[in-house]
């Protein structure tokens, strides 16, 4: 589930308070409102080239191959209810348990596409990869020349070595101005725009290098990170998990399955405090209750699709909650929300496609660390090294 904007000038005054020395406030903030008025006027240029009919047709015919339904719902999103669900989950105990192929098939849907990895070249900011663009999508990063320089590779300038920025870019400020006028500039080339920035480093922990609109995280190939918590009570030593179902007007994967918390990680908060936020906006869980989430780990994968690069790690929390507490939903973006026995929610993993995908990948834990997968089971190993098959750092 998303986070809720965060503002633009708060952040990039945030990067600003991360320098060094006895630099003056104010006048790094002129140096870069003066280079994003320079960088501006370039785009806007860029854009005016983008609208002409001829280009419009350009672009038409490069998203022809790519205009998949990876930005849209998968069809499992419309047309089924929590009837539905719970009717899958009622047949849990049937025997099939111990078949880990659901579970299997579910890891695959996050790690699709890698055969097509050579498709991508490097994303360098001060020597360091910080993502993988598409040799196609660089072909609309050529009208910003300002912004981006496309390094040719040794064949001539048929090819594409790597993507890097424009010298003149020298500050987080600078770029993250500039790299925003470029996704505004390419229009719906980038659906589903949040106003949420995330922040780029070649890893987690490391220097932020600058900050970009989460809807365009794929599109750069950066690594994107998040936070899921499994909320779960434990009764007569039976344990339940918090589902919430996803609101069917939600941008992305609407009326699928979901965690009671979950969201990405934005610019500028820690994982828990992220952890905390989300879960009085999502679930109405009091801070003196969500200060108690436990962090369990994380689960990695890698999923490319046409122009689309997800490098995306997920930071899981565990929190056990009062067996009369019930969640509601403050910032409109969950349905509705159900308490179900965990054996039955792995049942809807393992028969269903009514989770959203990366869910399923972070539940899947959940039921090793809490014993439900049996070492015993054919595959165990492998499904366990499984959830970490991304860049996990």
């Amino acid at each position: 589930m998303s986070t809720r904007a965060i503002n633009n000038w708060e952040i990039l005054s945030q990067m600003g308070s991360l320098r060094t020395g006895r630099e003056s406030i104010t006048g790094d903030f002129h140096h870069s409102t003066m280079a994003a008025a320079a960088i501006s006027v370039s785009a806007a240029a860029a854009v005016a080239r983008r609208r002409s009919p001829a280009h419009i047709q350009l672009v038409a015919r490069r998203r022809l191959p790519f205009c998949t339904a990876a930005s849209a719902a998968p069809a499992a999103a419309t047309g089924f209810t929590w009837a539905d669900a719970l009717r899958v989950a009622s047949d849990a105990g049937v025997g099939d348990e111990s078949d880990l192929s659901g579970y299997f098939r579910k890891v695959d849907i996050c790690n699709r596409g890698m055969d097509k990895k050579g498709e991508f070249v490097e994303f360098l900011v001060e020597d360091q990869v910080v993502g993988y663009i598409h040799k196609g999508f660089t072909g609309h990063l050529r009208d910003f020349r300002d912004v981006f320089t496309i390094v040719p590779g040794h064949n001539g300038n048929n090819t594409v070595e790597h993507v890097t920025l424009h010298s003149s870019l020298r500050t987080p400020e600078d770029r993250t101005i500039a790299i925003g006028d470029v996704i505004k500039g390419l229009g719906d080339l980038i659906p589903g725009i949040r106003n949420e920035l995330y922040p780029v480093t070649s890893s987690y922990g490391m220097p932020v290098y600058f900050s970009l609109e989460r809807a365009a995280a794929p599109y750069f190939g950066i690594k994107a990170y998040g936070v899921h918590m499994n909320g779960y009570i434990e009764k007569d030593g039976e344990k339940s998990l918090w589902i919430g179902k996803r609101s069917d007007v939600k941008q992305t994967y609407p009326g699928m399955l979901d965690h009671l918390v979950a969201g990405g990680l934005p610019y500028g908060i820690s994982c828990k405090e992220n952890v905390i936020k989300e879960c009085e906006e999502e679930a109405g869980i009091p801070r003196s209750m969500s200060t108690n989430a436990t962090s369990v780990g994380a689960v990695s994968y890698m999923d490319i699709d046409g122009f689309r690069y997800k490098r995306d790690v997920l930071f899981c929390y565990d929190l056990r909650l009062p067996v009369d507490f019930v969640p509601n939903n403050e910032d409109g973006e969950v349905d509705s929300f159900r308490l179900i026995p965990v054996p039955h929610a792995a049942s809807i993993i393992r028969r269903t496609n009514f989770f959203k995908e990366n869910c399923n990948l972070v539940i899947i834990d959940f039921l090793f660390r809490h014993g439900y997968v049996d070492p015993d089971c054919n595959g165990y190993l492998k499904l366990l090294t499984s959830l970490r098959g991304g860049d996990c750092s």
